[in-house]
């Protein structure tokens, strides 16, 4: 049985004492490090702490491979495309090694914790330096320490291999360094417990394991205080936030509490597994002050039979009521999804199940993938009869169906005003800034770069598939 464990004090500040050495070690000269991040925004958050540690080591931050001193990879599980492009990407780097021999290359996050993966790095890429996994982002400092102190030994005795089987574990107080001024990634957990027969995350992330609530509601009033606008707390499924605290707290409780804080922003949430989202949480986000009429809820297939095949733990007609209640209580209600295609077994019947459900909802945007096995998950070993490129081809016909809907939806908005967080530059005429609706919706705009970070009325003027496009009201 999973036991909850919350590093000490006593550890993070040992952690610090590494960092201090370190920084001796590269005192001669300016070092400079790059973090390179795939997969989802919870990867986002482990290398905020990663570049937060390498900042307290000494380091100073960059993007340019060919200045790099040391290159951190985190590395995403989720599907064999990620993968693929980390590997090669990683592979790439021997080439930046042989210029540059004292480089340190790391390789951390869910790819390395799976067993096959590990070893495949181990075998045959010489040029990493260090493997870690997910669960050993908040010794990174140790880690980096040791890998420094055998630069000087010769062969594969030289590497770290550190990604230990865990079921993972609870750490406050890390640094963080951000990529943003505006947005900010708050995790409120870790893992996940559903064991969907398609996913890895449970393996690689481990058990479910939530933050204790007093120490969120001081990230987010740091946050809030420091002028972040966007604010999104982050879980696998953070429907489930609250298991196996001491205190009496679920989802919307957190949620109502957090939405106390006083301020100008918008609070935002991912993701939402739709078994555990209730009326309690719709009704939360209805009265609330600062939260965002945005939910994403995977739906994965509209087959009863491939949910049950994919261990979903609800139907079509309880995602349906799930729906509905949503916009009862937030008729604006923004809602996006993601969806699985060709999942083992599904037939031509099943998929028009999905195509039918995607028809009745109309999700405002959905993000669909074809159907890639893990290794060690129990759909990986599923016979798999359809073909790729029969699969490729209901794909299309989803991709065509939601394409439609979004470009309805987006067409809608036109000749109406909304209230955006102008987010960022897109380095592009006309259009030179982005935004977001409170509902996540991009919005493209002209307008002078000290906006960048401030709430503005946007009259929207035209549309695609994909965005919005306004002028300042």
């Amino acid at each position: 049985m999973y036991q909850r464990r919350e590093i000490t004090t006593q550890e993070r500040l040992q952690q610090e004492q590494f960092c201090e050495k370190i920084k001796s070690l590269i005192a001669h000269r300016s070092h400079y490090a790059l973090v390179d991040t795939y997969g989802c925004q919870q990867n986002e958050s482990d290398s905020e702490i990663l570049r937060g540690w390498l900042v307290q080591c000494g380091y100073e931050l960059t993007n340019d491979e060919d200045k790099a001193d040391l290159i951190a990879v985190n590395t995403c599980a989720v599907r064999e495309h990620a993968e693929k492009r980390v590997l090669g990407n990683v592979g790439a780097l021997n080439h930046k090694k042989a210029k540059n021999p004292e480089l340190i290359v790391c390789v951390g996050g869910c790819m390395t914790q799976q067993p096959v993966m590990r070893e495949k790095i181990k075998n045959s890429y010489q040029v990493v330096d260090l493997v870690f996994g997910p669960h050993e982002v908040w010794q990174f400092p140790e880690l980096l320490l040791k890998t420094m102190e055998r630069r000087g030994r010769r062969g594969n005795k030289s590497r770290l291999i550190a990604a230990e089987p865990s079921e993972g574990v609870v750490a406050e107080g890390l640094p963080r360094e951000r990529d943003s001024q505006v947005k900010a990634w708050l995790a409120i957990m870790n893992g996940c417990d559903n064991f969907c027969s398609y996913c890895i995350v449970p393996y690689v992330r481990g058990r479910e394991r939530s933050r204790r609530p007093a120490d969120i509601l001081a990230e987010a009033k740091a946050l809030v205080a420091a002028g972040y606008k966007d604010i999104t707390l982050l879980g696998q499924n953070v429907n489930s936030y609250g298991k196996g605290l001491e205190e009496d707290v679920d989802f919307p409780d957190l949620l109502a509490e957090i939405d106390k804080i006083p301020g100008d922003y918008v609070l935002r949430f991912m993701t939402s597994h739709p078994k555990d989202a209730t009326e309690k949480l719709f009704k939360v986000m209805a009265e609330s002050q600062h939260c965002a009429h945005h939910i994403h809820l995977p739906l994965q297939s509209g087959s009863d039979r491939i949910l049950k095949e994919m261990n979903r733990h609800y139907d079509r007609a309880k995602y349906l009521e799930k729906v509905a209640a949503a916009r009862k209580y937030m008729p604006d209600l923004v809602l996006t999804t993601d969806i699985i295609v060709g999942f083992p077994g599904e037939t031509e019947i099943n998929f028009e199940d999905t195509l039918s459900l995607v028809e009745e909802v109309k999700y405002d945007a959905m993000f669909t993938f074809i159907f890639s096995p893990r290794t060690g998950t129990p759909a990986a070993a599923m016979p798999d009869p359809v073909s790729r490129a029969e699969k490729q081809v209901w794909f299309d016909k989803l991709l065509d169906l939601s394409n439609r809907i979004s470009g309805e939806k987006h067409a809608a908005y036109v000749g109406k005003t909304f209230r955006v967080l102008v987010d960022g530059e897109t380095g592009q005429a006309p259009y030179n800034l982005s935004s977001r609706t409170k509902g996540g919706r991009l919005v493209h705009l002209a307008g002078d770069p000290s906006l960048v970070g401030q709430f503005m009325d946007v009259k929207i003027t035209d549309s695609t598939t994909w965005a919005l496009y306004g002028e300042l009201a």
